[in-house]
């Protein structure tokens, strides 16, 4: 019986010590300050610059959570450096909310060129939004 009891803390803490969280290196926010409240619910696409084609590619699409955050895109233990862009479609969000906005969409392009990390935000309005790089 001891030798089960040992063997199972054994392996709990095995897998405590070797558990590896995954980290992102790009994360994004909106918040709605005409709302003075996060923007949940938000479709955000995430597109890379290929310098040789001069075209977008594809990399990930995800909604925002009820904090109006999405905290995992870019997996870290990749190699990231390049040209991005994050396309936030705030169309349905403001449908959703029966406001009227000048927006149906809106890009940010902005330039990884290290592994540090990334904080896209947005404040947003109907009629405005202004960015940044974050923390």
């Amino acid at each position: 019986m001891k030798k089960l009891i040992l063997t199972v803390i054994f392996a709990i803490s095995s897998l405590i010590t070797f558990a590896q969280d995954n980290t992102y290196q790009l994360s994004s926010h909106i918040l709605d300050i005409s709302q003075g409240k996060p923007a949940s619910g938000v479709t955000i696409r995430l597109e890379k610059y290929n310098e040789q084609t001069k075209k977008w590619a594809y990399v990930d699409e995800k909604v925002t959570d009820k904090n109006g955050r999405i905290s995992d895109f870019l997996d870290s233990k990749r190699s990231n450096p390049g040209i991005y862009k994050l396309t936030y479609f705030t169309s349905d969000y403001f449908k959703k909310n029966h406001t009227e906005s000048f927006y149906p969409f809106i890009e940010v392009v902005f330039q990884i060129k290290d592994n540090s990390h990334y904080h896209v935000p947005i404040t947003l309005s109907a009629f405005g939004y202004s960015t940044y790089r974050g923390n």
